[in-house]
């Protein structure tokens, strides 16, 4: 079972995250190493920020679903941005993806391995 924490000592979490995961019972985990918007069957990466950003997400939801997991069994995501300018952007398509569901979650402004790629995420999940 994943609980947020969001402690009454510490300001609100927004969005979609919170301060932290609690994970019991679980006999599952997976590590999903850091997807980028690299996909495609020509290995094409989009244009903009936002297309990028939902072939990312897409790229994590596949790697859950070989081990017949889902959004909802994640348990921390972080993400890396390329520049802050993208972070509005990422945090509605993060909402498209996660719906209710909310992970510990952490955004690092940082340079991407590939100068073409706006962003990377890399994510834990249990069941």
């Amino acid at each position: 079972m994943i609980t947020p924490l969001d402690p009454a000592g510490l300001p609100a979490a927004t969005s979609t995250y919170t301060h932290g995961t609690l994970v019991t019972g679980a006999s599952r985990t997976v590590f999903v190493s850091g997807q980028v918007p690299w996909g495609d069957e020509d290995g094409k990466v989009p244009d903009t920020f936002v297309e990028q950003c939902r072939m990312t997400w897409r790229n994590v939801l596949t790697v859950l679903a070989e081990a017949d997991m889902s959004v909802t069994d994640l348990a921390k995501v972080t993400c890396y941005l390329s520049d802050r300018r993208h972070r509005q952007e990422f945090i509605d398509v993060r909402a498209e993806f996660l719906g209710d569901h909310r992970p510990a979650l952490t955004i690092i402004i940082t340079d991407i391995y590939s100068p073409e790629w706006l962003l990377e995420i890399e994510a834990i999940a249990v069941a």
